[in-house]
């Protein structure tokens, strides 16, 4: 799960304020464009783009369990080197139909096309779960929408350590859309969005604390996928990567835009 702004490497905000400050300005509008791959002659057998340089470099092997390692640079050497990763920006209700919830997870991914299936790994228990487990775990229901651009300073409000009951979106100031199947609303500003039903759960128990659940494991099945006009081409097979402009998570409080791509047609034996 994503944590809010000042958990990770930036013990002061007013220090980050000063250091954003002296930052350039975001670039709006800038296009994604397609450039060649590094080595365009690149044929089997080459190997590396890089002339042999990476031979030269020698590695550390880090043994996650080793004793005196704490659980949290665990956490923070996979969220530096799993780069980048998808934010799911996921919004549920809760068993009530009163309260709803809205939290950013960047360990997602879709595992599956037929059935369309997507993972979410959320921290805490079934036992002591957090809002969007709850709300997950009871109503088996949920839309994960996916984060562009033009709302990435509202997504990342989301991961404010409200009290439960509160809602993100007031927070966060997005707007809920309707959604088909399920009860829990769509972000409207989001270009990509997915309604889903909760296939499974699985927890995962603490190596360091034998016995304390750490980690939850959600499968979830799409059963409604939901594009913008713009964005979706005419037989509903393509989302527009010009278009969607998705925003990714990197390391601590960082964050990845998609500017530039390259094309790579699979090779054929």
């Amino acid at each position: 799960m994503m944590k809010p702004l000042q958990s990770l490497h930036l013990p002061m905000r007013d220090d980050f304020d000063k250091i954003q400050a002296s930052r350039p300005d975001f670039k709006h509008g800038i296009e994604v464009t397609f450039s060649k791959p590094p080595n365009p002659t690149w044929k089997q057998g080459d190997g590396a783009n890089d002339g042999g340089e990476s031979l030269k470099k020698g590695h550390v092997e880090i043994d996650p369990y080793e004793e005196g390692r704490p659980s949290a640079s665990n956490y923070k050497f996979l969220i530096s080197g799993m780069v980048p990763r998808p934010i799911a920006l996921i919004s549920t209700k809760a068993k009530d139909g009163q309260s709803t919830n809205l939290a950013p997870f960047s360990y997602s991914q879709v595992i599956n096309h037929d059935p369309p299936l997507f993972v979410a790994g959320l921290t805490g228990s079934l036992e002591r779960p957090k809002d969007t487990l709850k709300n997950l775990a009871e109503t088996k229901e949920c839309v994960i929408n996916i984060i562009s651009e033009h709302f990435v300073e509202a997504a990342n409000a989301t991961a404010i350590n409200a009290p439960y009951g509160l809602s993100e979106w007031e927070v966060s100031g997005l707007h809920q859309a309707p959604s088909s199947v399920v009860q829990a609303a769509r972000v409207k500003e989001s270009v990509l969005a997915i309604e889903g039903k909760l296939v499974e759960i699985k927890e995962f128990e603490s190596r360091q604390s034998p016995g304390k659940k750490t980690g939850v494991l959600a499968i979830i099945e799409g059963v409604r996928f939901w594009a913008r006009e713009d964005a979706i081409n005419e037989d509903k097979s393509i989302v527009n990567l010009k278009v969607l402009k998705p925003i990714s998570r990197l390391g601590g409080i960082q964050y990845g835009r998609t500017t530039e791509a390259i094309e790579l047609p699979r090779p054929q034996f």
